[in-house]
């Protein structure tokens, strides 16, 4: 049985029964905290997080059904199983209503007992894929994508640069009946339109120059399994027609092909947009975005979820730790102090950056705050509407001042002098840089998670 991190929380009255519940999980390996009424119940939850609530209903002075009312008003998305005796399945009705997962008809032998805790409980706050749960935000998150991924509802996925919102889709593929199929990612924005096309329907051979023999496209290599369309707002909007198509019909034509392959897939999105807005502009087509927002999930910034800071932080001290030959490193109580006072506008993804720099730099077994390096640098305000700071225009230097030793400086360096020069226009900027719209958008983006600029 895989490891959970989080408790159950099981609320019974009955001495007897409640120490039988607990003698049940303690031989199946799970840790539980049991208490005696829903007044203990609800202080206990304030306390520390739990994975399932396994409650009986007749308890006094609160009862079952007040303690899940409150347990929704509270903790909305927290698994709530009751139990019951037979003559009060009229309560129990009542309790579906409200919003309990599911009940048990007493007397329940200790394996239907364990059927429904397995079947409803949130995930292990780590499940050893990049998934850490500690914050309620995030608690509440990962039990809306578990329930979502037992459909085939196609789901999309919004929220600022860096918050994971890949993470979260392979939660739900892992989750879901399509789990031992393929998860197949690509990246609206990192591929230039001229090889998108073919990159997601594939292309018979001889389509185009150079197709010198057949490829399958990430749809058809996404068969039976879940397709990721990260970032689908960068899509051109010639495209997004024939993505709209494929959405409807449930099958893609090859370039150059003639004969459609029906499709099986699940169908998960990302955006780092207001997608809404993006359809008032005109940049996004409306009939795909309701195609796409069958289930839309917004992923809370890193600010918004501060106690999954520093579990996320000791999470990649230990993955990079191995990487670079450092294991046996720990954060100090200072760093974790530093850590959690920062901002963090680049999300998870900054993060993990500084705590791959700190490894490199701390001298001993221990991270301190010195090596951290959240001291906000000198940013460039980049905007489409606004005027930007202006960019360095001595050729080959940084914004530090340090002389540039690779070509992805001196390309930086002259997207955002060019950008000071047209005033903040990307129009204009375009025009110049002899570049798409779609690209220079991917590239700022880079250099925001960079932290080389903030809106």
């Amino acid at each position: 049985m895989a490891e959970h991190s989080l408790p159950i929380l099981v609320v019974e009255d009955d001495p007897s029964l409640r120490e039988a519940i607990g003698d049940t999980l303690e031989l199946s390996g799970r840790p539980y905290v049991a208490v005696d009424g829903g007044v203990a119940a609800l202080k206990v939850l304030e306390e520390q997080a739990f994975s399932i609530v396994v409650s009986d209903v007749r308890m006094m002075p609160m009862d079952g059904i007040t303690l899940l009312k409150e347990i929704r008003a509270r903790l909305p998305h927290l698994p709530v199983v009751l139990m019951t005796a037979y003559a009060e399945v009229d309560k129990a009705v009542d309790a579906m209503r409200s919003g309990a997962c599911d009940f048990l008809l007493k007397p329940f032998e200790p394996q239907a007992l364990l059927a429904h805790i397995n079947k409803y409980e949130l995930p292990a706050s780590n499940d050893g894929a990049g998934v850490v749960a500690i914050d309620p935000a995030s608690r509440d998150l990962f039990a809306i994508a578990q329930r979502v991924a037992q459909t085939d509802a196609t789901v999309l996925l919004t929220g600022e640069s860096g918050v994971g919102k890949e993470v979260v889709a392979r939660f739900i593929h892992r989750q879901s009946a399509r789990k031992n199929a393929p998860f197949v990612a690509i990246n609206c924005a990192a591929i230039p339109d001229s090889l998108l096309e073919a990159t997601l329907f594939g292309y018979e051979k001889g389509a185009f120059t150079g197709a010198q023999q057949a490829q399958a496209g990430k749809f058809e290599q996404a068969q039976d399994g879940t397709l990721l369309l990260d970032e689908v707002t960068e899509m051109p909007m010639g495209l997004q027609a024939k993505l709209l198509r494929v959405l409807q019909e449930r099958e893609v034509e090859r370039v150059g092909g003639k004969k459609p392959v029906a499709l099986n897939i699940r169908i998960v999105a990302t955006s780092n947009r207001d997608m809404a807005e993006a359809v008032r502009k005109g940049v996004f087509r409306e009939d795909l975005y309701y195609r796409l927002n069958v289930f839309p999930v917004a992923i809370p910034s890193l600010r918004q979820r501060p106690e999954d800071i520093v579990a996320i932080a000791r999470h990649f001290v230990i993955e990079h730790g191995g990487r670079f030959g450092r294991t046996g490193m720990s954060l100090s109580p200072a760093a974790e102090a530093a850590l959690k006072a920062y901002h963090w506008p680049g999300n998870v993804r900054e993060l993990e950056n500084v705590i791959q720099r700190a490894l490199i730099m701390a001298a001993g077994n221990s991270i301190g705050p010195e090596v951290l390096n959240l001291a906000p640098r000198p940013l460039a305000d980049v905007s489409p509407v606004l005027p930007i700071a202006e960019a360095p225009a001595q050729s080959g230097l940084t914004e530090t001042g340090k002389r540039v030793d690779n070509m992805k400086d001196l390309e930086r360096d002259h997207i955002l002098r060019t950008l000071a020069e047209v005033g903040g226009s990307r129009k204009k900027a375009i025009e110049r840089l002899g570049i798409s719209e779609r690209t220079l958008r991917y590239k700022l983006q880079q250099y925001r998670d960079e932290g080389y600029f903030q809106d």
